[in-house]
């Protein structure tokens, strides 16, 4: 019996397609999160070093933690999924500010 071979051949070459694609678009969403996450730790620590600088500003010593600014000078940390280290070591010299995403 007389089969045409073509025509078995093509669902799957459209399979292969299927899934090259989605697998290449796969890769292409997972990469900017990777930028967008060392954004969003640069713009962290940015803004505590700015606030932590406002501080010293306006009362002549930076802040002793995190606690204090954000209870005086209404600084907002996503601590749910960044981990912030904040370690002033004496109060006329600026704080050490690391910021590390969470697990």
């Amino acid at each position: 019996m007389y089969t045409d071979k073509k025509r078995h051949i093509l669902p799957k070459i459209i399979a292969v397609i299927l899934i090259i694609i989605l697998a290449v678009s796969l890769m292409i969403a997972a990469s900017p999160s990777k930028e967008l996450d060392a954004e969003s730790i640069s713009a962290i620590r940015d803004a505590v070093r700015r606030t932590a600088l406002q501080c010293y500003s306006v009362e002549g010593v930076y802040p002793p933690d995190l606690e204090y600014l954000e209870e005086n000078y209404g600084l907002k940390i996503n601590t749910r999924d960044y981990i912030i280290v904040y370690e002033a070591f004496a109060s006329n010299l600026p704080p050490s500010i690391r910021v590390v995403p969470s697990l």
